[in-house]
């Protein structure tokens, strides 16, 4: 198991469950907000998504676009003060993986980044490990990215929370209070 962090957290969930609502919760009495957007506007339909999650947020968000350089996006971010959201894990790893990126040098990259943070950081990522086995050889490779890296983070971060129907349910709470 990796060290723990002082107050991060992962917010996991399936589509459309309300884990990145509750993220935005989780960040709402920060001083400084800042949102990590891993999505690339690739066609209509995701940048009517994307619109719709900004307004979700609504003013007072400093917003960082970093579909894959996303540990250095929360370096330069981090402070005392700031609540950082990233929206999503998913996404990133989708990202790295169609770049034939190194995604066990990325999530290390990310998980050495997690336990020296100061501020809080609220990682969303989909729990896609449900569901029926993907019938194509990416498809199960990227299932089993996921898993893997939803694992790492996991055992990283202070707070692990699954959101089924909008209810968040504690999954790992090592904050000691």
């Amino acid at each position: 198991m990796t060290a723990e962090c002082s107050d991060t957290w992962l917010v996991l969930g399936g589509a459309r469950s309300g884990k990145s609502r509750r993220a935005l919760e989780l960040a709402s009495s920060a001083a400084r907000k800042v949102f990590i957007a891993t999505a690339d506007a690739g066609d209509a339909e995701m940048a009517d998504r994307i619109a719709l999650h900004q307004a979700d947020r609504g003013a007072g968000w400093t917003t960082v676009e970093a579909p894959r350089a996303l540990a250095r996006a929360i370096a330069e971010n981090d402070r005392a003060d700031t609540a950082i959201v990233v929206d999503c894990l998913t996404l990133w790893l989708s990202n790295l993986m169609v770049a034939e990126d190194d995604v066990g040098a990325a999530t290390a990259e990310l998980v050495a980044t997690l336990e020296s943070a100061e501020g809080r950081i609220i990682l969303v990522s989909n729990e896609i490990g449900f569901g029926l086995v993907p019938e194509t050889a990416l498809g199960r490779r990227f299932r089993d990215a996921q898993g893997r890296l939803n694992q790492e983070v996991a055992a990283t971060v202070t707070h692990a929370e699954l959101v089924v129907a909008g209810v968040p349910m504690t999954l790992v709470d090592r904050s000691g209070r």
